[in-house]
């Protein structure tokens, strides 16, 4: 069997492993989701009326772009650092690299379980936004050219950063206050919880250092009105820093991930 044949029986078994994990699919792919829906419920009050409500824009819509860039990061960075780290450190990598799987096929099983969670939290995302809180969504063409290309650069730059991340805790018992803390500070600094203009400028700089920050400026190019780009911190969507940004981030992450991934827990062979 080839690389890409194994990869697929990988990423099937990575599905089944995953769902099986209760509290994975709640923290990564449940839990946006469920805070879009709380959200909408909690705040709809204060989007029934102003120039929100003038624009088209509910609570929903409002926290609908942070959702999908927070869905996009839990699926893919922190899903990877935590699985990565526990299988390095339970001896499931150094079993997989004894047998004859090509290591690529490894990779593949991964990209295919962060891609194929990802698109089904989004389109069950979209699914609650527009049938549940009447949510108003992109009708042409280019609105969905721009969600693809960003969804599709945020979900590899988190997968490649988070394999890399992986590295970093000491062992499976660290891995998750060493993953999870700074994945809830990034949100909570990048737009996803609260409006980005709420923000003070000095702390704004800080987020735009990360992706997160940057997927969820592009989602809200895709689901905001036009005239509300001027709210942005360069007064525009900056649709080409954004794939700049992204786009570095994404080859420095395969670069560390070529020169610190290890198969086995340190001081091991």
């Amino acid at each position: 069997m080839n690389a890409a044949a194994i990869g697929w029986d990988r990423t099937v078994l990575e599905l089944k492993m995953y769902f099986r994990e209760k509290e994975a699919v709640f923290f990564s792919f449940a839990f946006p989701i469920l805070m879009l829906s709380m959200f909408a419920v909690i705040f709809g009050d204060s989007f029934s009326e102003g120039d929100a409500a003038d624009a088209g824009v509910n609570a929903a819509r409002f926290f609908l772009p942070g959702m999908v860039a927070a869905g996009v990061m839990l699926t893919s960075f922190q899903s990877m650092a935590l699985s990565v780290a526990v299988e390095r450190d339970d001896g499931t990598l150094k079993r997989l690299r004894s047998t004859p799987m090509p290591p690529v096929a490894y990779f593949l099983g991964k990209v295919g379980l962060v891609a194929s969670t990802s698109l089904a939290q989004f389109v069950l995302l979209i699914a609650i936004a527009r049938l549940g809180f009447g949510v108003q969504l992109p009708t042409d063409a280019v609105h969905w050219f721009t969600f693809a290309w960003v969804f599709l650069l945020g979900v590899a730059c988190g997968t490649v950063l988070g394999i890399a991340y992986s590295s970093v805790a000491t062992s499976s018992r660290s891995v998750g206050a060493v993953v999870i803390a700074p994945t809830l500070v990034l949100q909570f600094i990048s737009g996803v919880y609260f409006a980005f203009t709420d923000l003070p400028d000095w702390l704004k700089q800080v987020a735009s250092l990360f992706p997160l920050k940057w997927i969820a400026q592009g989602m809200r190019s895709v689901f905001f009105p036009q005239d509300w780009q001027g709210q942005e911190m360069a007064g525009v969507w900056e649709h080409g820093r954004t794939a700049l940004v992204l786009g570095a981030w994404l080859a420095a992450g395969l670069v560390i991930c070529a020169r610190t991934f290890r198969w086995t827990k340190r001081g091991t062979t």
